[in-house]
């Protein structure tokens, strides 16, 4: 993962994106230990939402998932997600995202 291109937000969380084409994205997100609990911001997913845990847990409003999940969110399907301890997730966007207002 070092060789990577990552975009840190300053408080935690920092995304690098693996692929895009048009608006499908694949990203892989590390959220750190000691992260902002507001790190990520409530969104909605246009196309669904596809993402993979690589390490760590992370919860949302749908429940609460660890290493080696798997978790589909319907289009149009807004969360909030939040991670406990260090966290790696690797997420496919299908149609974009976006930011729902708060």
């Amino acid at each position: 993962m070092t060789r990577l291109q990552w975009r840190d937000f300053g408080n935690g969380l920092s995304m690098s994106r693996l692929a895009r084409a048009g608006q499908v994205e694949l990203v892989l997100y590390r959220i750190a230990a000691d992260a902002a609990a507001d790190a990520f911001v409530r969104h909605e997913h246009i196309g669904g939402e596809f993402y993979l845990v690589l390490r760590g847990q992370i919860a949302d409003e749908t429940g609460e998932y660890s290493k080696g999940d798997i978790v589909f969110l319907d289009p149009r399907s807004a969360h909030t997600p939040r991670a406990a301890g260090e966290t790696v997730v690797l997420v496919l966007w299908p149609a974009g995202v976006r930011i729902v207002d708060q």
